[in-house]
């Protein structure tokens, strides 16, 4: 079976948090990405969704979130994306230790694939790793952030998913994604899109028999979003994908790109999105992130819209540190 065309890698990956405000306070606050786009999850509009990635909001870059006011935690495991690993420059994990201990963070450090690496949760007990590399991708930097240049995060490196069994998996991602296989550590298997010098092109399967099921919540991983150029090579990969016998639904109109969604083996829930539009359709690069933004369909519910929505950002003397978030 040939591959429609090699994936550039990760588009993006959407996450599950509890708190709008902590969730911003952490990723732009102690991560330093850029909140590039505050809109509303289209099928629950008084539901945040939030999109943080490089300057420029590039694929490859981007981290979103569902956050559900006060929704109970869920549990990683088997049938999701059960790790989200940030590049960073190897000589950047120095700060990266004292920065993220002072924030309150337990670190876990490992190397992988000859490649070190940090490991610990945001405030919802999302598991996040720091990858340090030679030479990682070239994104772009955010000057507006609160970590310098010399440290900043680099983009995603690779996403790690969790299942009991590889043969039907790796038969998707070989060959109808077009991914290679890149390794394999223990229960480890790496797979890699063509170019490594783009941010996202790596995936990791680990394999896992007696894993416990996921189970959706507070800091867990929605699903994985892989990238195609265009409107053309996405309707190529929905119709290659129904051929091989994947429930595939129709494309979704996600504004600043668009989607078509299917389950891979054991649950594992994946979308295919398009690189374009992009997020300056209705807003300037230089203000990403500055408003709320509402496609068309949902306009005329704004000031409902604005007023069931909580405040992104509370008057600083209502912000919790991590360890209030994150209690020990």
């Amino acid at each position: 079976m040939q591959s429609v065309f090699k994936t550039a890698g990760i588009h993006h990956i959407t996450a599950i948090a509890s708190s709008a405000a902590d969730n911003l306070g952490f990723y732009e606050g102690v991560l330093g990405l850029r909140l590039v786009k505050q809109t509303v999850n289209f099928d629950d509009p008084y539901t945040y969704h939030l999109y943080y990635g490089d300057a420029r909001s590039a694929p490859g870059t981007l981290l979103t979130f569902f956050p559900w006011e006060n929704l109970p935690r869920g549990m990683p495991g088997a049938g999701m994306v059960t790790a989200i690993a940030f590049a960073v420059p190897r000589t950047a994990l120095d700060f990266w230790r004292q920065w993220l201990r002072d924030a309150g963070c337990e670190l876990k450090e490992e190397e992988r694939f000859g490649e070190p690496l940090l490991g610990f949760t945001d405030p919802h007990g999302l598991p996040l790793e720091l990858v340090g590399l030679a030479s990682p991708p070239a994104t772009a930097y955010w000057r507006d952030g609160p970590v310098p240049y010399a440290h900043a995060i680099c983009g995603v490196h690779s996403a790690t998913a969790t299942l009991h069994r590889l043969p039907e998996t790796e038969a998707l991602v070989v060959d109808l994604m077009g991914l290679a296989p890149a390794g394999q550590e223990n229960n480890r298997y790496r797979y890699a899109a063509a170019d490594p010098q783009a941010p996202g092109h790596l995936w990791d399967l680990v394999i896992d028999p007696q894993a416990p099921l996921g189970r959706q919540g507070g800091g867990t991983v929605h699903h994985i979003a892989f990238r195609t150029p265009d409107d053309p090579t996405q309707m190529a990969w929905q119709a290659r994908l129904r051929e091989a016998g994947w429930g595939v639904t129709e494309v979704r109109d996600r504004r600043y790109f668009r989607s078509i969604y299917f389950h891979a083996p054991q649950r594992l829930l994946c979308e295919i999105a398009t690189d374009g539009p992009g997020f300056t359709v209705d807003e300037a690069e230089e203000t990403l992130g500055g408003s709320l933004q509402l496609p068309d369909a949902l306009n005329a519910m704004r000031p409902e819209i604005e007023r069931r929505l909580r405040p992104l950002r509370p008057p600083k003397s209502e912000r919790l540190t991590y360890s209030q978030w994150n209690p020990s």
